[in-house]
């Protein structure tokens, strides 16, 4: 474990994201531009839905970077809170631009493939309303980051409102499980069944295995820019330290 806490050191963070995000970005764009064209190109248009299906390659992994990215800023500010480590609570600051546009492409091609299928562009559905209110917490998430000067308040406060949030990020995810109602159908990709023996909402492998390669491009991209704007965050935060001095001074 102690091994795992030398990374919280700046100087070693960006010593070794810089020799990982390479590899990390290039594996992240041939991922996603294999999913993409595969997905869109190469799979047939389905009996129900007909081309418009399609939009689950972007639909789908966006919608599930913007709950992994509100978890993975969750861990992190607990680790701020307990560990007060401050590359994790940069790497929150960080994740929060990225998981905000994940959650609005989530919600733009949900309103885009909503419309043929359910003849609206948006329904006060419980999953949909669900993530409107987590985009609007990341938004209050980087205007409290904005608006507070000192780093350590902003980065209490802020984790503070991470783990508020956190309920509607669970709720994003389960949402069709805890309420029968709405128009959003329930899981039917990252289950138990989902791709094998159980029928029901079953997505075919034609189009699964596309979108799980999609998925996995999404979350590397995900990573290679955690690691780039953590990267830029702790400079930052380098120059306001060094700016502050020197009025000091």
């Amino acid at each position: 474990m102690s091994s795992i806490w030398e990374y919280a050191n700046p100087k070693k963070f960006i010593a070794t994201t810089n020799r990982l995000l390479p590899w990390v970005a290039g594996l992240a764009l041939v991922l996603t531009t294999v999913g993409l064209v595969w997905g869109f190109f190469f799979t047939p248009d389905d009996f129900r839905q007909g081309s418009t299906v399609k939009i689950i390659y972007i639909h789908v992994p966006s919608a599930m970077m913007a709950i992994n990215a509100w978890a993975m800023m969750l861990v992190t500010s607990l680790i701020w809170i307990v560990r007060r480590h401050h590359v994790s609570a940069l790497a929150a600051r960080a994740a929060a631009p990225i998981g905000a546009v994940m959650t609005l492409i989530a919600l733009a091609t949900g309103a885009i493939w909503g419309q043929p299928m359910w003849g609206t562009w948006w329904e006060w559905d419980p999953r949909l309303t669900s993530f409107l209110i987590l985009f609007l917490f990341y938004l209050g998430y980087m205007a409290l980051w904005a608006a507070i000067e000192n780093d350590d308040t902003a980065a209490d406060l802020t984790a503070i409102l991470c783990l508020v949030g956190s309920v509607f990020a669970i709720l994003s995810r389960y949402a069709v499980n805890f309420w029968n109602q709405g128009l959003h159908q329930g899981a039917s990709v990252l289950r138990a069944g989902a791709l094998a023996g159980d029928t029901e909402e079953r997505v075919s492998n034609v189009f699964a295995t596309p979108l799980f390669i999609s998925m996995a491009g999404f979350l590397l991209l995900f990573v290679a820019l955690v690691f780039l704007r953590t990267q830029t965050e702790i400079r930052a935060r380098r120059m306001r330290a060094l700016l502050a001095r020197e009025r000091m001074s």
